[in-house]
């Protein structure tokens, strides 16, 4: 069965997905406006999402439908691992904590794995399709921005194990619509999939005060093309 669930996803996520392009925070970090701190609760909130939705594909890595699309080679959590000894030091597991957006996106994660274990697809393709598309950008972006050494802190970018990032989005895509599901479940999934940006979306707002702390208001409104009352600067920022 072909069910064209990559072209369901492509549409139904390009709304979301602009609009989280356009969430001040990510406006201000892809502009180099961004601060240590900032990235290393991103870090954090990334580590504990991923630990989830890991977790939970891998709990159902026999799923006669998860299964064609579970891919451990692509799994970031060693990766985040890796940037948050960097950030925090050895002892970084009790230096953090599940933000509350964080734990709103756990709760969804082992909620659809509990009741429909096909919908966590959804947050798979949002998450690693990004990771492998724009999420490079950001990489670059935060190395130049916070001058970091070597290869440290970036890590969660990296995809040591893919020898051709492009060849395997290609492959990804072939196998979403080669999924054996009928039309009401890829319909679901596409819907989980703005779900999911929804959640991502969350995460970064709860970013913004701390990043308005490290920058100031004017500088995080600029990039933002936050316009306030007495500005002469248009609005963009959703």
């Amino acid at each position: 069965m072909n069910s064209n669930l990559a072209i369901k996803l492509r549409e139904a996520t390009k709304k979301p997905h602009t609009s989280s392009e356009n969430a001040g925070f990510i406006k201000c970090f892809l502009k180099g406006a961004i601060d240590k701190k900032s990235v290393e609760k991103l870090t954090t909130s990334l580590y504990f999402v991923y630990s989830a939705l890991e977790s939970e594909m891998q709990r159902h890595q026999d799923h006669p439908v998860v299964s064609a699309v579970y891919f451990p080679e692509i799994q970031r959590r060693p990766n985040l691992e890796e940037d948050l000894s960097f950030f925090y030091g050895e002892d970084w597991r009790g230096r953090i904590s599940p933000s509350p957006a964080c734990q709103q996106f756990i709760a969804r994660l082992r909620e659809i794995s509990a009741s429909a274990p096909e919908l966590l697809i959804a947050h798979a393709y949002t998450r690693y399709m990004g990771d492998m598309s724009g999420g490079q950008n950001f990489k670059k972006v935060a190395r130049t921005a916070l001058n970091l050494p070597g290869d440290k802190g970036t890590a969660f970018y990296e995809f040591r194990k893919l020898p051709n990032l492009d060849e395997f989005k290609g492959k990804y895509r072939q196998r979403l619509n080669e999924l054996d599901i009928d039309e009401e479940m890829a319909d679901r999934i596409a819907a989980e999939a703005e779900k999911s940006f929804t959640l991502s979306r969350a995460l970064f707002k709860e970013l913004e005060p701390g990043l308005i702390e490290a920058i100031g208001q004017e500088e995080f409104d600029r990039h933002a093309g936050i316009r306030r009352p007495g500005s002469t600067e248009l609005v963009s920022s959703q």
